[in-house]
């Protein structure tokens, strides 16, 4: 018998819960719910869900603190973000605590029910493994490998969340190669993702500042204006 997928859903409005709920039950998902984020830490331990969509704005705790309690404790469990908060800066830190999606509302329910199949098929392995072949890049100072997703400057380790890795790897390894928002949205998340382009934005941002010498001015990701990124080989 399969597993039936889990879903732990987190929101202080018991209508969003119920759309939510009655979103995923049609595809034959487990759904429970948290009201709050001290709720949902208990449910995340009680129930071990397979992701979770939390909602940012809620008492007791809200959801960057939780998830940033998640991963401190070595819980990958995926989340997705709902909210209505969609400034940079918000997905940024989103993003640099681990979650995988950011949904804003107001939302589609059959588009958030979209995206957690997304989320789910690239945990599996199914929807990346094409994309993302085997391999290292190595050129002295930068390096990258696929298998173990180890990344090191100059020998010290840094920690990249799970998009900032792939989306790093899809560029490296197509040196020189320009691709547009659009483009690496589609590479990196699948083409049933319906973000907007500024989540890549966001990641690069992420990703300079962990690998560049000066961010301001980046060596590897380098800005095409008017079309997009490109990676670098530094000699």
């Amino acid at each position: 018998m399969s597993k039936i997928t889990k879903i732990l859903v987190v929101d202080d409005e018991t209508k969003i819960r119920r759309v939510v709920e009655q979103s995923l039950r049609k595809d034959a998902y487990r759904v429970v719910h948290a009201s709050d984020g001290l709720e949902a830490l208990q449910k995340v331990e009680a129930e071990k869900p397979d992701l979770i969509i939390l909602d940012l704005m809620m008492p007791e705790m809200d959801g960057f603190e939780v998830c940033k309690a998640l991963r401190s404790k070595g819980d990958n469990t995926p989340v997705i973000i709902l909210s209505a908060r969609d400034e940079l800066d918000n997905k940024a830190h989103g993003f640099n605590l681990g979650v995988d999606d950011y949904v804003t509302k107001p939302f589609s329910p059959a588009e958030l029910a979209l995206r957690v199949k997304a989320v789910l098929r690239r945990l599996s392995g199914e929807d990346l493994a094409p994309r993302l072949r085997e391999g290292t890049f190595d050129d002295g100072r930068l390096y990258i490998n696929s298998k173990t997703r180890d990344v090191k400057l100059n020998d010290a380790a840094v920690y990249l969340t799970a998009k900032e890795f792939d989306l790093l790897w899809v560029l490296a390894t197509n040196p020189g190669q320009v691709y547009s928002r659009d483009q690496l949205l589609d590479l990196v998340w699948g083409n049933e993702y319906f973000g907007d382009a500024g989540t890549v934005t966001v990641l690069i941002r992420r990703i300079r500042e962990k690998i560049e010498k000066d961010p301001a001015n980046p060596t590897y990701l380098r800005t095409v204006w008017g079309i997009g990124y490109k990676f670098e080989a530094v000699l």
